[in-house]
């Protein structure tokens, strides 16, 4: 990590907001301190100036280590799942994403989306493709935050695991630029700072585990797919936590209507499809979509 532009220091609401989520501790300490003026301009300044004073020192003595990789892949949509293939010729299948369509009552007013409608099917004849990337900016942040806390300095030990959470989200949006551009459509673009903030581009890259597809496992596929942990040094464990921590992955999508939404509650038949599909017992869906699932599972 050789630097960081100034304009990505420009929104750093979140600092202030890390304080505050902190877990409680005793009144006297300073970090309630901080809480309790969480709302005070003056204190918000301190956070962002100390902030960045870390982040300078991060940089400067290069205590972190940013890694990533991405690929592109021929893909088509085959029903709610997006087949990959090994060569454009798309006559061999290399893996399959999988995903899940809402099934709440839109009330004819919006369709019930997947993921898998912004891939064309192969019925279309259109050569379409899907990216998939992982970047971690969470290498060296262990060491880092191990020697403030050996120095009792709790403040700066939870003020580096908030600024490589956030190098990690920057990196995931300096990479989508450049995913974006070496797709063709976004070398026009000419969009400031604050409108990346904002998502004004074409196209998404939604997260397993996040609303519009929940189901952590598709980190594997992941993983798989561009040989993560080969390439960087990134791990998945049991239960598909990325490790470090500091860690973005997910799914690039190019077509211009794509768009994040929450997937919602499902119903029981579709759970069994997703199963059969996955090659997975019905149970262990459950167990990973049970904020989703539209029924009580244990009523078995």
């Amino acid at each position: 990590m050789e630097s960081v532009p100034a304009e990505s220091r420009d929104s750093w609401n979140f600092l202030v907001e890390y304080f505050v989520l902190f877990p409680s501790c005793h009144p006297d300490h300073p970090l309630q301190v901080l809480v309790s003026r969480s709302n005070d301009s003056e204190q918000a300044r301190q956070i962002f100036a100390e902030g960045n004073t870390l982040l300078d020192t991060i940089i400067a003595q290069k205590l972190l280590t940013a890694r990533g990789v991405y690929g592109f892949f021929p893909a088509s949509a085959a029903g709610d799942d997006v087949v990959l293939y090994t060569a454009d010729s798309r006559e061999q299948e290399l893996d399959r994403l999988h995903f899940l369509r809402q099934q709440a009552n839109r009330e004819g007013n919006e369709p019930c989306r997947s993921l898998s409608d912004f891939i064309a099917p192969a019925e279309t004849g259109l050569p379409d493709h899907i990216g998939a990337f992982a970047v971690t900016t969470g290498v060296g942040l262990k060491e880092l935050c191990d020697g403030f806390r050996a120095s009792n300095d709790d403040y700066n030990a939870i003020m580096a695991e908030a600024l490589a959470d956030r190098l990690a989200e920057a990196f995931a949006e300096c990479l989508h630029k450049r995913v974006r551009d070496e797709w063709g459509y976004g070398c026009e673009e000419g969009l400031s700072p604050a409108e990346l903030i904002q998502e004004k581009y074409r196209g998404i890259r939604p997260a397993p585990g996040y609303p519009a597809c929940p189901d952590h496992t598709e980190k594997g596929t992941i993983w798989k797919l561009l040989d993560v942990e080969a390439n960087t040094g990134m791990k998945i464990t049991e239960s598909f936590a990325m490790w470090p921590g500091s860690s973005v992955s997910g799914i690039y999508f190019a077509h211009p209507e794509s768009r994040f939404f929450s997937l919602g509650k499902i119903d029981r038949d579709q759970v069994t499809d997703y199963a059969q599909r996955k090659n997975m017992a019905v149970a262990e869906v459950e167990r990973w979509l049970g904020p989703n699932l539209n029924y009580d599972s244990a009523a078995e």
